[in-house]
């Protein structure tokens, strides 16, 4: 692991993250070899996999889907990838606050391809199966990058905070060697978090049923489908989940609390609205993202709970990546300008 030299991101020690990471699972599910799942307690079989239902509808319907997901996925890969080489290139965007943008674009696009690609393969499957493997490996990097979003908008909010509220010393205290730090520690923590207990889970034996009512491997489905239900690993699993999400929207609010006090404080309306300015989008793109999963894990239960849980899932692991680019490229003036001058327009 290498840190930033003085013109380079700090980008490239990402995939040797996740590459270890994707090598510490895969290794515990090779280890386990087959799941056993067990129709009753004198009959098993060796089963390999999940059937994921998706969005079940006719054959046109799931056909459409696909195209409108493609299309989504097409677009979501060119707006955060632009933004990644947008600040690559442009000299003028090597500032933390950039830094830190270009990653949280590079981590979208995994985010949505940890989804996205085996779903539309399921709009074109008969059989709609997903190999054990395949689904805990989804699961971990799904959750994974999860939660490292979430540390990176909390980072995000700490350097607009100093940004507003410090700027005589910001730039001795947010230091591109801090800021490669941070990034580090988002990336770290953020694969670390879901790394115990999708090993635990991956060794538990599952019966009867492999249906699973949602387009992507969710740990609330499948921990229905062990046989032994353990309510230590369930307890475990909704601790986990939630308590990033939550601790790191107080500190986010506790951050944007102290930076509208000190905006509020600033006597000119010209002032107040360029502080305002250096923030929005990622207040914007903070919303977008909080409110979804704040409806997924705060609000109560319903009677079309599974449908809730899959449109809720979508937004924020699909669409919320689509917005976020556009957000950033249409607020912000010097990524606008970086952008153009990216696309030769």
């Amino acid at each position: 692991m290498h840190f930033l030299s003085q013109n380079d991101l700090n980008i490239n020690l990402i995939p040797c993250l996740c590459l270890h990471c994707h090598s510490v699972i895969a290794a515990a599910f090779t280890i386990h070899g087959h799941m056993k799942i067990f129709n009753s307690p004198s009959n098993s079989s060796t089963f390999t996999g999940f059937i994921l239902l998706g969005f079940p509808c006719p054959r046109e319907g799931q056909i459409l889907l696909f195209m409108l997901f493609t299309v989504v996925y097409l677009l979501t890969l060119m707006g955060n990838g632009s933004i990644v080489c947008a600040v690559h290139w442009d000299q003028r965007l090597h500032t933390p606050m950039y830094l830190l943008l270009a990653n949280f674009s590079f981590l979208e696009i995994w985010y949505v391809t940890s989804t996205v690609p085996n779903m539309l393969a399921n709009f074109l499957s008969d059989t709609k199966i997903i190999s054990f493997s395949g689904c805990f490996l989804q699961f971990y990097f799904f959750f994974s990058l999860g939660s490292t979003e979430c540390f990176f908008l909390a980072v995000m909010a700490f350097d607009r905070y100093l940004a507003i509220c410090r700027p005589l010393r910001y730039p001795t205290i947010m230091t591109r060697r801090l800021c490669t730090n941070l990034v580090v520690n988002c990336w770290v923590l953020g694969f670390i978090w879901f790394l115990i207990p999708i090993v635990i889970i991956s060794q538990m034996s599952f019966c009867g049923s492999r249906i699973i009512d949602h387009f992507l491997c969710d740990p609330a489905p499948l921990l229905t489908l062990t046989c032994k239900k353990g309510p230590v690993i369930e307890l475990v699993f909704s601790i986990l989940s939630p308590l990033p999400v939550f601790m790191l929207f107080l500190f986010i609010v506790g951050s944007y609390a102290l930076v509208v006090r000190a905006v509020l404080r600033v006597p000119s309306a010209a002032g107040r609205r360029k502080a305002f300015s250096t923030c929005g989008s990622h207040l914007a793109v903070v919303s977008l993202f909080y409110v979804s999963v704040l409806v997924m894990y705060g609000s109560p239960p319903s009677k079309n709970e599974t449908g809730k849980q899959k449109i809720v899932t979508l937004f924020y692991s699909v669409v919320t990546p689509l917005l976020n680019p556009v957000i950033y490229s249409l607020r912000n003036k010097d990524m606008k300008k970086a952008l153009k001058k990216f696309w030769g327009t």
